[in-house]
């Protein structure tokens, strides 16, 4: 088993890190320390070791899609003409290389990629779709949905109830 498949370990004061992290990423050590009740060192020493681990990917700061002129967000099924290997990976790749690709998943059964993305209007998204889904894209089909009320938007994780 290589050493990135090994499950990580975490105990409670782990968990509380964690739980802290997924609520106010911009804590510094010594806040985040105090809330998670352990010392600024064993604080930074775990969450050094989360971030090595891979547990904690990264830490950013989540931004209004409204307030910033990108308020449409178009969830969209793409399903490709040739599903190859090759072609699966050249659609991904370009997925991804498009900034208003917010997340990009491979699926199935159904179609073959989710997208999520974010456009100013309609006139943005046209512009996006002929970027993304035209010109050798390979894309037979794209089914696309519009976002009209967003109840709920959390990029938390569900932790294991901490004792």
């Amino acid at each position: 088993m290589a050493e990135s498949d090994k499950k990580l370990s975490l105990d409670p004061t782990d968990l509380r890190v964690l739980e802290l992290l997924q609520n106010d990423a911009s804590l510094s050590n010594q806040d985040l320390a105090a809330a998670a009740h352990t010392s600024p060192a064993t604080c930074l020493r775990r969450v050094k070791r989360l971030v090595e681990a891979g547990v904690i990917e990264r830490r950013v700061a989540i931004l209004s899609p409204e307030r910033l002129g990108a308020g449409l967000t178009v969830l969209a099924e793409i399903t490709l003409d040739r599903q190859g290997a090759e072609h699966l990976a050249a659609f991904e790749a370009r997925a991804v290389a498009e900034p208003a690709v917010q997340q990009c998943y491979r699926v199935s059964p159904g179609p073959d990629f989710m997208l999520v993305m974010q456009a100013p209007d309609m006139a943005g998204y046209h512009a996006l779709v002929q970027r993304l889904f035209t010109q050798d894209a390979n894309v037979r089909n794209v089914k696309a949905f519009f976002n009209v009320h967003r109840a709920k938007f959390e990029p938390r994780i569900a932790l294991p109830v901490i004792a």
